[in-house]
């Protein structure tokens, strides 16, 4: 059954489209099909280095035009915290995959989110946090991915990228939340990035915050819901490292 059935009727059409479409239909996408045919090992196993110190001591650099251009969509939803740190961790996961096309990677990396800037402010905790049934179906989400796309088709061809690769960005940008399944390893990149950013200090402060939640529910949270999410290595590998940081330092098994 799809998801028409509930939702608004003056939503956007590219938004009830987009949801209406069922997971299984992703996951029997030619994409997503050849992508678990080439990759058949999950997690996938790391062809590189794999680093799991604390992100905080390997930011990432370069890209400085297009951080520029984006400044207005860091205003948003914590932005100017969440976009800097999951693009380090982008740069460690192409690190760990050099067969991986890092500059889309990482352009998409910087990009994701953007959208969340462009959407009804007031409804962001209330439904994509705290909405009820599953969370990452909730109308919001598939709006900012819309318009996150929006923002990538803006701001990247007069910083000198060619239409197929704005389209590849795009790609990803699309269904980067709400998309169970990952159509290239760039994707699973990009989508591992995101999510790790929630093993990280800032990111479990900003997310029980936005869920609503205390430090020990979180973390056991994150090691049975998050950790199962993410497809490579490397990054299930920096997880569990940032949980026993974390748990530790947070005093978790004593603070209940």
């Amino acid at each position: 059954m799809s998801n028409t059935e509930t939702l608004p009727r003056d939503l956007p059409e590219e938004i009830t489209s987009r949801m209406s479409v069922e997971q299984e239909t992703h996951a029997r996408d030619p994409r997503a099909l050849a992508f678990a045919d080439a990759y058949p090992t999950r997690p996938i196993p790391a062809q590189g280095k794999v680093n799991t110190d604390p992100i905080a001591t390997t930011p990432s650099t370069g890209h400085d035009e297009l951080w520029r251009a984006i400044i207005p969509e860091t205003r948003s939803r914590a932005n100017d915290l969440h976009l800097p740190i999951v693009a380090a961790f982008a740069a460690r996961l192409c690190d760990a995959h050099p067969e991986a096309d890092r500059e889309l990677v990482m352009v998409a990396t910087i990009l994701h989110d953007t959208g969340w800037a462009h959407v009804d402010q007031s409804r962001i905790v209330s439904e994509g946090f705290r909405g009820s049934g599953d969370w990452r179906q909730a109308v919001i989400r598939f709006e900012h991915e819309v318009e996150g796309m929006k923002v990538a088709r803006r701001v990247l061809p007069g910083l000198g990228y060619d239409e197929s690769f704005v389209e590849r960005v795009c790609e990803i940008i699309d269904g980067h939340d709400t998309r169970k399944a990952a159509f290239s390893l760039e994707d699973a990149l990009v989508r591992d990035s995101d999510r790790l950013w929630r093993f990280d200090q800032a990111g479990i402060a900003m997310s029980m915050e936005w869920f609503g939640t205390d430090a020990s529910s979180y973390m056991a949270r994150l090691d049975a819901e998050i950790v199962p999410e993410l497809i490579s290595a490397a990054g299930v590998a920096m997880a569990r490292a940032d949980i026993e940081r974390n748990n530790a330092l947070l005093r978790t098994e004593v603070i209940r």
